[in-house]
């Protein structure tokens, strides 16, 4: 089983498809192990070969996931929160969960800016590395923190926390703050901003932010992002049922010009 998930896994990788010879090159397979496996995927309708021999996956997966994509109350409530933040800000605004011990980005709003960090629904970044991320682990029991440490923290751009006393003391800062900043420290021409939204039973699963260059993303100007970020995410937070605060002014109050 672990087997053939790795090569279902390597194919939905290459949008151009592989043929048996690159799937076995890439997961050390023999090619009759490779064979059978890919056999096995095409005949449980995960994975197709087209004319030239090259393997491909099928729509099926996208009919497993469909409930993760449908146009449910949910993901209506967080576009129109993620709507509005891109409006005021002028930027792309990303939603992104946990999913084991990585994010997964689920949900993309485009801002107005042209020069954007151009991630695509679906992409996975380790937690340690990401401003998202760091919020999402910020959030979770000490044993899930702990996994993480110990399957390592690989170097990823000049400033990613590697040492793992610093990404403790990190997550308890942004515990204490609640939000994160990801300074060069997934690639080094990048910064980002990221909140919590909190589910009715107190837990943390998904996290709004802001990424983009670092020649328009100062740190001054994530800061000044921090305000709407976070106004939105109190909103979504508020509206599925988790972590009210009765001080903040919904944004649904707000005309556009942030009168009320």
């Amino acid at each position: 089983m672990t087997k053939a998930l790795a090569v279902l896994e390597i194919v939905a990788n290459a949008p151009r498809g592989l043929q048996l010879s690159e799937v076995s090159a890439e997961l050390g397979f023999d090619r009759s192990t490779t064979y059978r496996l890919l056999n096995t995927l095409i005949a449980a309708g995960y994975i197709v070969r087209d004319g030239s021999k090259r393997y491909n996956l099928s729509y099926r997966l996208v009919t497993l996931s469909r409930h993760l994509l449908a146009d449910n109350e949910r993901s209506r409530a967080s576009r129109e929160i993620m709507e509005w933040i891109a409006h005021e800000t002028g930027e792309t605004i990303h939603l992104s969960a946990l999913d084991g011990m990585e994010e997964v980005l689920i949900q993309r709003v485009k801002g107005t800016q042209f020069l954007i960090v151009d991630f695509q629904i679906g992409e996975r970044f380790s937690l340690h590395c990401t401003s998202v991320g760091k919020v999402l682990l910020a959030y979770q029991d000490e044993r899930l923190i702990e996994q993480v440490i110990a399957a390592g923290l690989p170097q990823m751009a000049s400033n990613t926390i590697t040492d793992p006393d610093h990404l403790r003391q990190e997550l308890r800062h942004i515990r204490s703050t609640g939000y994160a900043i990801d300074d060069h420290e997934l690639a080094d021409h990048m910064r980002c901003i990221s909140v919590p939204v909190f589910e009715a039973d107190g837990r943390v699963m998904v996290g709004l932010s802001i990424s983009g260059p670092d020649t328009r993303l100062s740190l001054e100007k994530l800061e000044e992002y921090k305000v709407p970020l976070s106004e939105g995410a109190r909103e979504l937070s508020e509206r599925l049922g988790g972590a009210p605060n009765s001080t903040a002014t919904s944004f649904m109050n707000l005309d556009r010009n942030g009168h009320s």
